[in-house]
C-alpha cells in the first residue's frame, strides 16, 4: 500500500497502468488483502498521517494465482487431497467474497494431460495475440476519444456506470440471460456492471459492434464458482 513517516508509494502504485501479480494469493495477510479492495474500486490509494495525507495513483491490473487447498491437490483427478474439508474451506475463505467480487475473470487450471504436453499441435503465437488485443484496444481508444465523463477513460475497464449504460447495451435475449444469472448466481450490482464491461471487451476482441448473447454468456462463465462449504 505504501507508507512510512513520509508516505511513499507502495507496490500497487508502482504497478499503476501496469500489472500487479500476486502469487500464492491466500498467503498474503488478511489485512493486506482487504485493504486492497478500495484501491481496486477507486484506482487510487490514500495514506493518512498526523501531518496530512497523500493520494497515489493505483490503477493496476491485478492477476492473482492460488492453490485450491494447502496441499494443492483438492479437486485433482488423479492425486487425492490430504487436507481435511474444514482446512480447505478455511484456506479458500482467506479470500473474502467482496474481494472475489472485484476480480472479473476466474479460471480454474486443471492438470495438463501427457498427450497435450507431448503433442505437436502449435498454439496461437504471441504476435497474433498481440495484434488481436491491439485491435480491440484501438476500438476502445476510438470509443472514448471524446468522453463526456470527467474521468479519463483509456479502456473498457475504466468505464463508470454512465459509460456502461451508454456503451454496454444488450438485446432482449441477453437481457433474459442476465436476469436469470442475477437470480441464480445471486450477483451483486458491482458484479452486474463488471460482467457488462467484460462482455463489451469480449465483443471488441471478436470485432463485434454489439454485445451478443454469446459474449455475455462467456463473461458470466468467468464469475467465481462456489467454494467448498458455501
Amino acid at each position: 500500500m505504501g507508507g512510512g513517516n513520509i508516505p511513499k508509494p507502495g507496490g500497487i502504485s508502482l504497478a499503476h497502468r501496469g500489472v500487479l501479480f500476486l502469487d500464492e494469493f491466500p498467503e498474503f495477510g488478511t489485512r493486506v488483502l482487504e485493504v486492497m479492495r478500495q484501491p481496486m474500486e477507486d484506482k487510487v490509494v490514500t495514506i493518512s498521517r498526523a501531518k496530512g495525507s497523500l493520494t497515489f495513483s493505483a490503477n493496476f491490473q491485478l492477476i492473482a494465482a492460488m492453490n485450491p487447498c494447502p496441499c494443492g491437490w483438492y479437486g485433482d483427478s488423479q492425486k487425492p487431497c490430504t487436507c481435511a474439508p474444514s482446512m480447505v474451506t478455511k484456506y479458500q475463505k482467506r479470500i473474502s467474497g467482496p474481494l472475489l467480487d472485484r476480480i472479473d475473470i476466474h479460471i480454474e487450471v486443471p492438470r495438463v494431460d501427457y498427450e497435450k504436453l507431448s503433442g505437436d499441435r502449435v498454439g496461437e503465437t504471441s504476435e497474433a495475440i498481440r495484434r488481436r488485443v491491439q485491435a480491440a484496444r484501438d476500438i476502445q481508444q476510438a470509443r472514448f476519444a471524446h468522453p463526456e465523463s470527467k474521468h479519463a477513460i483509456v479502456c473498457n475497464a475504466d468505464m463508470r456506470v454512465g459509460e456502461i449504460r451508454k456503451f454496454c447495451k444488450i438485446d432482449d435475449q441477453s437481457q433474459s440471460l442476465m436476469r436469470a444469472a442475477m437470480t441464480q448466481l445471486n450477483l451483486s450490482a458491482r458484479a452486474y456492471h463488471r460482467i457488462l464491461k467484460l462482455a463489451r471487451t469480449i465483443a471488441d476482441l471478436a470485432g463485434s459492434d454489439e454485445i451478443q448473447s454469446a459474449h455475455l454468456a462467456e463473461a458470466l462463465q468467468y464469475r467465481p464458482k462456489l467454494m467448498l462449504g458455501q
